[in-house]
């Protein structure tokens, strides 16, 4: 089927190799592809026709982002085949961060961190088109459908109210704050590097709009149980060296806080079998800011 498919577009037809590429949760088909006479490599995304204009956008996103970093995946193509929308990109060779982390010391962790903080900075000088609502506005409603499913739902987490009193009191932090492009999904599964140094920036699909700051949530959730190291580097590669102020901290802890709920929400209606995995990372980043009573993680030091 794929071979049929690569034949029928003119700028893969020409193929040497094609793999599967089955890492993420995302639902479209992927494919690594390699050309003959040419050391040109591309991955294409295969997805159903009815996200045709959102991919659009995303394409025309990549684009822009090509002008204020060299490390992300360029867009190649776009187009329709056989009743499906498809997506060309340029394909990154290394290993993704998370595995390239388990060879490296720690100063050479931090350092790949702090690349990855730079190169963050740069995707935050994307400013969010006109239309797009502020940002307190987006986050708040998203905030109030999720605590509304949460306490619908079987799954309850400690300390829930003493939680959910922490973002009330700081809610009003979010106004005004920046509108700005997010990837979104921006830790190592989604960073590629090759012999300690970042090589490039994938997975752009579940990118946003709002206050840079929520990036670093994924930081929490993820990036600090695979290398501390990497994560303080992120943070301090974004600043340039310097120390984050109170207002980054709180406003951290604000995202990470209403993590909990949307988390738990995500996880039950996605991937429920995942459910204990999930719950044990809440724990883990709770127990970092003692339920929110220290904006500060305890790892960061």
């Amino acid at each position: 089927m794929i071979e049929q498919l690569l034949k029928e577009i003119p700028l893969l037809k020409d193929y040497r190799e094609w793999k599967r590429i089955n890492k993420g949760f995302s639902s479209d088909e992927k494919y690594f592809i390699s050309l003959k006479n040419s050391d040109e490599k591309y991955m294409i995304r295969f997805f159903p026709i009815n996200q045709f204009e959102d991919r659009e956008k995303e394409f025309a996103i990549l684009k822009t982002i090509e002008t204020h970093t060299n490390k992300a995946i360029k867009a190649i193509e776009i187009g329709k085949i056989q009743g499906r929308g498809y997506i060309v990109t340029t394909y990154i060779d290394g290993n993704d961060v998370e595995a390239e982390l388990l060879v490296l010391t720690e100063k050479e962790q931090y350092q790949l961190g702090f690349e990855a903080g730079q190169e963050l900075l740069n995707l935050h000088k994307i400013q969010a088109p006109k239309h797009i609502e502020s940002w307190y506005e987006r986050k708040s409603l998203k905030h109030k459908k999720y605590v509304e499913a949460y306490l619908a739902c079987p799954i309850k987490i400690d300390q829930d109210e003493k939680i959910l009193q922490f973002i009330d009191n700081h809610m009003l932090l979010m106004e005004n704050r920046p509108n700005i492009f997010q990837h979104d999904d921006y830790h190592p599964s989604n960073l590629i590097a090759q012999e300690g140094k970042l090589n490039g920036i994938i997975d752009f699909g579940r990118y946003d709009w709002g206050d840079p700051i929520h990036e670093f949530l994924k930081i929490g959730i993820f990036t600090r149980n695979i290398s501390v190291p990497f994560s303080i580097g992120q943070i301090k590669g974004y600043f340039n060296g310097e120390e984050p102020n109170d207002e980054f901290w709180t406003l951290y802890s604000l995202y990470l806080a209403m993590c909990v709920f949307s988390t738990v929400v995500w996880t039950l209606k996605t991937i429920p079998e995942d459910m204990d995995n999930m719950r044990n990372k809440i724990s883990i980043f709770l127990d970092d800011h003692q339920y929110f009573s220290n904006v500060k993680p305890s790892w960061y030091t």
